[in-house]
């Protein structure tokens, strides 16, 4: 019997890649779709503007899309709703017992909220004891961008550990949502600003390296200096980092840290984990998005171009699918964890 789940935001790009990606997932079914007033009651093909690559599933798109109200029939729900609505929404599910896997900004920084990567901070999840709503909680992803930044660092940090990080972005346009970037702002153009993304990509990295002590999170002792560009690429976050450590080291031992590095689900074989977190490519060209974006089910981050920095101490460059690895299927690995080790009760 599969776990039944919601998905609050059903009709949005997040909504949507969660449907996509959970279609034929081997422990949950999605069993409601929830949405705003103006698409509740509507069978979901008729409320939908679908636009990912492969078909709505028939079982999904003959559901009735609900309103976003504790009263689904599920135990878990995953979020994809817009910030403006989000957090009053999720912390009502959470009173009313559901297990809420969210991928909005709202709680990222509530004390008690775990901000999740698997690979890096499974340990959090002992932050659910301290949170107030009986039966139900509120776990969150980290933004995309930061997810992809946090995966290679945190072995480095682990084994190094890391003063300083500077790390400029070149986001994909599926980040923005749909219908997203004007055309006319995009096409030969490079966007330097997206809002909010630069502080995202300075704090939230010190909650996910931070280490968990008597119910709370200490912050890492890392600076982060982040600047933000939207480029004409459909999926798949490009950032280019320069990293200061505390201890000497060389480039092959970093490779050999990123080589070795892996974490609870590779370790429990969760269904939606890569089987290597950090994948090196040693091709002066490489990572492209094009090329390595879907690596591993999308969900592994590539990384390439790794050298010494003549300001700080080295360089490289990560790419990451981010409405995979950095939105819905960060939230659905999130699910699988909690599953896993036993936290749905």
């Amino acid at each position: 019997m599969k776990i039944k789940v919601g998905i609050l935001g059903a009709t949005g790009s997040v909504g949507q890649k969660f449907i996509q990606l959970l279609e034929n997932h081997p422990w949950f079914e999605i069993s409601e779709v929830a949405a705003s007033e103006r698409s509740a009651g509507k069978m979901y093909r008729d409320a939908v503007n679908w636009f990912m690559q492969t078909p709505i599933p028939e079982k999904v798109a003959v559901k009735k899309v609900k309103e976003c109200v504790p009263t689904l029939d599920c135990q878990i729900v995953f979020s994809g709703l817009d910030a403006s609505v989000a957090g009053e929404i999720e912390t009502a599910f959470a009173h009313a017992g559901y297990a809420v896997i969210s991928n909005s900004r709202n709680h990222r920084f509530d004390p008690d909220v775990p901000l999740l990567i698997p690979e890096i901070n499974a340990d959090h999840l002992k932050l659910i004891r301290e949170q107030k709503y009986g039966q139900g909680f509120i776990i969150t992803n980290p933004n995309c961008s930061t997810i992809g930044m946090s995966l290679p660092l945190k072995p480095i940090h682990d084994r190094f550990g890391i003063e300083a990080v500077h790390v400029v972005t070149m986001q994909a346009l599926s980040g923005a949502g749909y219908p997203g970037v004007s055309s006319l702002d995009i096409l030969d153009n490079v966007v330097p600003y997206i809002g909010s993304e630069e502080s995202k990509m300075q704090t939230e990295p010190l909650k996910i390296l931070g280490k968990l002590e008597h119910g709370q999170i200490t912050a890492a002792d890392i600076k982060f200096s982040a600047q933000c560009n939207r480029v004409a690429v459909i999926d798949g976050h490009l950032e280019a980092l320069s990293i200061k450590l505390k201890t000497q080291t060389n480039v092959e031992e970093i490779k050999q840290c990123w080589a070795n590095f892996k974490g609870e689900p590779q370790e429990l074989e969760l269904p939606m984990a890569p089987k290597k977190p950090v994948v090196y490519f040693e091709e002066e060209n490489l990572p492209q998005p094009k090329l390595q974006r879907n690596l591993d089910k999308g969900m592994a981050v590539s990384v390439g171009r790794l050298q010494p920095c003549p300001v700080l101490d080295f360089k490289f460059i990560a790419l990451s699918h981010n409405t995979v690895r950095g939105a819905a299927g960060a939230a659905i690995l999130n699910a699988e964890l909690i599953y896993k080790k036993g936290l749905l009760n």
